[in-house]
């Protein structure tokens, strides 16, 4: 059986991290709510849930959370309508090589459903996902490896089948969590930070087959 190949969405498949931290950014000043300096990097991969009361402390109230998380990713939708967005290099080039060799993949992101599905034809990438599994499909964010786990059931393959695409640190603990493989790509995080990854390329476009292939050869 060929692998699955699970991808994380922000900063894998797009590169939204200016959209989003602009987004924090205009709901703080909508709410008048502070924004530590750190909080981006500090919260980056993790879902809203998890952001909002631990890393940004605004609130623990269960509603508040939700109407707080709502508005900011209508606020990152609109950034995103307005300005347009491109996928990362080498991410329509990996899709396809993975699709001619009969590998289903899968999203797996802590991104909210709604901005996925803005954003999948405006790229032309939907076609080659035979699953989606978004923040509103699982109880635990990253660095749990609930989302993973769920989306290789969906492509009906075993995680430790599986080759996970990650650039958080979160992510790449989720994958490992998982049992899967993990390739991680520079693009938010810097090379040398990403070791716990069985590997790590500057771009999608270092990605081979015979370099996913070598993943299942190495004992686990």
């Amino acid at each position: 059986m060929k692998p699955g190949a699970l991808f994380d969405w922000d900063g894998v498949v797009i590169d939204s991290s200016k959209q989003h931290e602009e987004s924090w950014e205009l709901l703080a000043a909508e709410i008048g709510k502070p924004l530590p300096d750190d909080h981006f990097l500090r919260g980056f991969g993790m879902k809203n849930q998890v952001i909002i009361p631990e890393i940004l402390g605004w609130t623990r109230d269960a509603d508040e959370i939700h109407r707080y998380s709502l508005r900011k990713e209508e606020l990152y939708r609109d950034i995103v309508r307005e300005r347009g967005i491109e996928p990362l290099p080498g991410v329509v080039g990996l899709l396809r090589m993975l699709n001619e060799h009969g590998v289903p993949c899968a999203v797996a992101s802590s991104t909210h459903r709604e901005n996925i599905e803005a954003i999948f034809d405006a790229i032309g990438v939907r076609e080659y996902f035979a699953a989606v599994v978004t923040a509103e499909d699982v109880s635990r964010g990253k660095p749990d490896p609930e989302v993973f786990l769920q989306s290789a059931s969906k492509i009906g393959r075993d995680p430790r089948s599986c080759v996970v695409f990650e650039d958080a640190h979160v992510g790449i603990e989720a994958g490992l969590a998982a049992g899967a493989k993990v390739i991680a790509v520079a693009t938010t995080n810097p090379l040398e930070s990403l070791g716990k990854a069985d590997l790590a390329v500057a771009s999608l476009q270092d990605v081979s087959w015979q370099m996913i292939c070598g993943l299942f050869r190495r004992p686990h």
